[in-house]
């Protein structure tokens, strides 16, 4: 989360790449960290004991949450705007880690019993 916020901080992330490459690579980070965020919240929860479907549901809620939470910090960042479409795209990627945590826990599941 402190990595998170420490980049949105900075006014200007740009790759020097062409615009649409640019583009793709950042929303590819956009998704990327937001399913990182959501398996630690996911691992986290679980060493506390939480089950699993339920801790792949908090991780992606909490990961959701703070996208919006950073978008709206990006709004008081010199040079850097808040967007709909990145929160999307951070609830895009904390749904595809949720989902690949929760069915990976079903299947380990499903094979003992």
């Amino acid at each position: 989360m402190a990595l998170i916020f420490a980049l949105s901080s900075v006014p200007d992330l740009r790759s020097g790449l062409p615009p649409l490459w640019d583009a793709v690579l950042r929303k590819l980070a956009h998704a990327g960290e937001y399913a990182i965020l959501a398996w630690l919240f996911f691992r986290a929860l679980r060493s506390q004991g939480v089950d699993s479907e339920f801790a792949a549901i908090l991780g992606l809620v909490f990961s959701v949450v703070y996208a919006i939470s950073d978008e709206v910090h990006q709004t008081f960042v010199p040079g850097r705007n808040g967007a709909l479409l990145d929160v999307v795209i951070d609830a895009l990627g904390a749904s595809i880690a949720a989902l690949v945590v929760s069915g990976s826990t079903y299947e380990r599941r499903t094979r003992r019993g």
